[in-house]
């Protein structure tokens, strides 16, 4: 009951309350909102952004960041285009678009993990890089007419109401618990996000851990990149600009800390869905894109300063009580 207390007064508690608060809204506006499917239709109209947000608490925890998912699914959707235009049967053009995620995520992990650099300066360059490579491969055109079996992988159910994308999300989210909560490799996340010298000197292979770390980013990101061509019927080279700024709120909203070495998934599912539904109540009101993208923006900023604000509260409340107990048993002893 006590950890149960101490969970609600965290920032995860906080995050329940606002979630409470925005689905009572969105739910005055239409007495539809809470049906099954538009629940789902919530999800799926975000949904590669959420399945990135999964490897992106992976990296962040472990003190690293990869601003670089969203180019990297632009990437592999041209790449995958492009072969298909060229003649390629469909198949190897989805093999190649996922080996164009593999490569990239494996450039940026050796850069991060054995050339010593900077995960943000690697990932910068190749936000820059990954999307000027997509558009050198499409120019301004988009690409199409993909195989009927694709398309409908991304637009219609798969089994009942639920859509492939959907189902894929929950597997991965149910094996991410499990690494991440419970699991040695989790634990190595963790440490190494704490202190990588201090880990290393611990045995930990921290060059190993986030070698794979990256390599899973860019295979992900690349599956989440041809899965929004399959939603959207076509590709092009400046798709899913902005998406790497939505999944970091995400997981920093979330609760993990920007410098590594704390956070969990059950904060990061918590802001998903904040987000998800504030988007979809901004909808409801017939706001602006722009205006979205900047509510976003400040739920970015509002992700960094929370938790440390309320971390700082409970430190300062439990140094009060402390101090209560000390005054009380002071007067009991005298």
């Amino acid at each position: 009951m006590q950890r149960r207390l101490e969970w609600l007064r965290g920032w995860e508690g906080i995050l329940l309350v606002l979630l409470f608060g925005i689905i009572v809204f969105n739910s005055s506006m239409t007495p539809h909102y809470l049906q099954v499917q538009n629940q789902i239709n919530l999800f799926q109209l975000h949904i590669e952004k959420i399945i990135i947000a999964l490897i992106m608490t992976f990296i962040i925890i472990n003190a690293e960041i990869d601003i670089s998912v969203a180019s990297v699914m632009a990437l592999a959707g041209c790449v995958m285009g492009f072969l298909y235009e060229k003649g390629l049967s469909f198949e190897l053009c989805v093999l190649a678009g996922l080996l164009t995620g593999l490569l990239t995520g494996a450039f940026n992990g050796f850069m991060v993990a054995y050339a010593r650099m900077s995960s943000l300066i690697v990932t910068l360059s190749g936000l820059i890089g990954y999307r000027g490579l997509a558009h050198v491969l499409l120019e301004n055109r988009s690409v199409g007419n993909f195989p009927e079996w694709f398309d409908r992988l991304g637009q219609r159910p798969l089994i009942g109401p639920f859509p492939f994308a959907l189902i894929v999300f929950f597997v991965l989210l149910i094996i991410a618990l499990i690494i991440l909560q419970w699991s040695g490799a989790g634990r190595y996340v963790f440490v190494i996000g704490n202190n990588s010298e201090v880990a290393r000197y611990s045995g930990v292979n921290v060059r190993r851990v986030k070698m794979i770390l990256f390599i899973l980013s860019g295979l992900i990101s690349a599956f989440a990149g041809l899965l929004l061509a399959a939603r959207l019927g076509s590709i092009r080279g400046d798709t899913a600009i902005g998406t790497e700024l939505e999944v970091i709120t995400m997981v920093l909203l979330g609760g993990v800390s920007i410098f590594g070495g704390t956070g969990s998934l059950y904060g990061v599912l918590l802001s998903i869905l904040i987000v998800l539904n504030l988007r979809n109540g901004m909808g409801l009101l017939n706001v602006p894109g722009e205006n979205q993208t900047g509510v976003i923006g400040a739920l970015l900023i509002l992700s960094v300063l929370g938790p440390n604000i309320v971390q700082g509260i409970r430190e300062a409340w439990s140094r009060r009580t402390i101090q209560r107990r000390t005054v009380s048993e002071e007067k009991k002893g005298g």
